[in-house]
């Protein structure tokens, strides 16, 4: 015979209301008796019915996750982080993919906020203006991407890069380039302030390169001028570009690292099975993602959160660097580059 709810209600010793508040959202109940409701259905293996729930609260139970590329494989680690801490609070993700074009995420957004309970947006592309106005369409939550008080979820890039040009002066390198993404991209806008800032404080000379598509063809196509500008050491915008880097310089017969080394960002699975293995900022990918749907979930107890009323909800993550063999000494001197 299934459980039902006044089982629930019976074993915790409250009303059947009771339960469903406490196993829905939560709200309204004191926390002792929320934890009670919860080992009670735990212990007899009561399941709620989400479409009984969804008519009492008003939710779907989904999450919409929109990111600019799939294809990229930084963003599938968001993408698990997401769905396995929608699990654990019993929802589900929806995922969609713009291919990098600003328009269709304000359009996805429009789109999935009939659907969803809330949005969460991976690295957006859009403008400030049109961020703003997707915060009006739903509760939504950003990665990767800091504005005004629209909760975010961001991770230290300023202190990745300074962690990567520290090493790369420790080695000896003076003249160091940076191959930028998309200038759409905060997170490469922060990079890419790291970068000034330690050219500055170490006195080296930065050389800026860009902006590439985020892609493996984009350090390809950035590989020559790299070469080009007589750097001794490059940081990429993210580990495709780098290994992008890495691929045009073996085909020119470029020593990696003898001749120049290579720092990218990430620490995609890809950037450890190369040779030489990729040194990278290693990013918190699935922890990112578990935090957008804690985030979301915020927002859902406190709506007042959303958009530009009450305080701002941040939280920043760490970035760490990953030595690998894709660095090295500088050379005495940096050779013409063979043709």
């Amino acid at each position: 015979m299934a459980v039902t709810i006044k089982d629930v209600a019976r074993a915790a010793g409250v009303s059947a209301a009771t339960v469903s508040r406490a196993l829905a959202t939560g709200e309204r109940v004191r926390p002792e008796t929320r934890e009670r409701v919860r080992q009670a259905a735990s212990a007899l293996g009561y399941e709620p019915n989400p479409v009984a729930r969804g008519l009492i609260t008003g939710r779907t139970g989904n999450i919409g996750l929109i990111v600019p590329d799939l294809a990229n494989p930084f963003f599938p680690g968001v993408v698990k982080g997401m769905q396995a801490r929608a699990r654990e609070v019993g929802m589900a993700v929806f995922v969609a993919d713009t291919d990098e074009d600003p328009k269709a995420e304000f359009a996805l957004v429009r789109a999935l906020s009939q659907q969803v309970d809330g949005v969460v947006i991976s690295s957006p592309r859009m403008s400030e203006d049109e961020l703003r106005l997707a915060a009006t369409q739903t509760r939504l939550v950003l990665l990767n991407r800091r504005l005004g008080r629209i909760p975010s979820v961001t991770v230290d890039n300023v202190g990745g890069v300074r962690q990567a040009v520290a090493h790369l002066v420790a080695l000896g390198h003076r003249r160091i380039g940076y191959v930028e993404g998309p200038r759409t991209s905060w997170a490469n806008r922060e990079r890419l302030r790291g970068m000034r800032a330690m050219a500055a404080a170490s006195e080296i000379d930065l050389v800026e390169l860009g902006s590439f598509l985020p892609q493996f063809e984009g350090g390809v196509a950035a590989a020559d001028q790299v070469l080009a500008s007589g750097v001794s050491a490059v940081v990429a915008y993210n580990d495709l570009v780098a290994l992008g880097l890495l691929s045009r310089f073996t085909a020119r017969g470029v020593d990696v690292p003898g001749r120049i080394s290579i720092v990218g960002c990430d620490d995609i699975v890809a950037s450890s099975m190369v040779h030489p293995a990729l040194t990278t900022i290693s990013l918190p990918k699935e922890m990112t993602g578990r935090a957008g749907v804690d985030m979301l979930l915020q927002l859902l107890e406190n709506p007042d959160q959303t958009g530009a009323r009450g305080p701002a909800s941040r939280r920043e993550l760490p970035a760490h660097l990953l030595v690998r063999g894709s660095t090295g000494q500088a050379p005495p001197e940096v050779p013409p580059s063979p043709g």
